[in-house]
C-alpha cells in the first residue's frame, strides 16, 4: 500500500522559513506527478504547487509564486516545498498528494498525506 507522509511543519516567526517533506513509501516514487496543497483554518483546502514526476516541470499558483520552492528526489522518494518569506496568512494544516496522471483541483486525486501543520506567528 502506498503512502504519504508528510514532515517539517511547526510554529516559526513571521519573516521565516521552513522546509516540508513528503516521503512515500509502497510505491514507484518516480511514477507519481506530485502536489502540495494546504487548508487554512476554517478555509477550503488549496492547490500550490505542482511537480512532474521527473521534476523538470513546476507550477506555482500565484499567491505563492515567489516564495515557496517545490522539489523532489526521486532516489530518496521524498517530495519538499521550501517556504520562505513565511506570513501569518500562511498558516495551515498542508498536504502532500499524489498521483500517476496529474495534479488537479478538478478531479479526486490517487493519494493525499496526513497533512502538517505550519503555524506563522506575527
Amino acid at each position: 500500500q502506498v503512502q504519504l507522509v508528510e514532515s517539517g511543519g511547526g510554529l516559526v516567526q513571521a519573516g521565516g522559513s521552513l522546509r516540508l517533506s513528503c516521503t512515500v513509501s509502497g510505491g514507484t516514487f518516480s511514477r507519481y506527478v506530485m502536489g502540495w496543497f494546504r487548508q487554512p483554518p476554517g478555509k477550503e483546502r488549496e492547490l500550490l504547487a505542482t511537480i512532474t514526476s521527473s521534476g523538470g516541470v513546476t507550477y506555482y499558483v500565484d499567491s505563492v509564486k515567489g516564495r515557496v520552492t517545490i522539489s523532489r528526489d526521486n532516489a530518496n522518494n521524498t517530495e519538499y516545498l521550501q517556504m520562505n518569506s513565511l506570513k501569518p496568512e500562511d498558516t495551515a494544516v498542508y498536504y502532500c498528494a499524489a498521483d500517476r496522471y496529474a495534479i488537479s483541483t478538478q478531479r479526486p486525486l490517487e493519494l493525499w498525506g496526513q497533512g502538517t501543520l505550519v503555524t506563522v506567528s506575527s
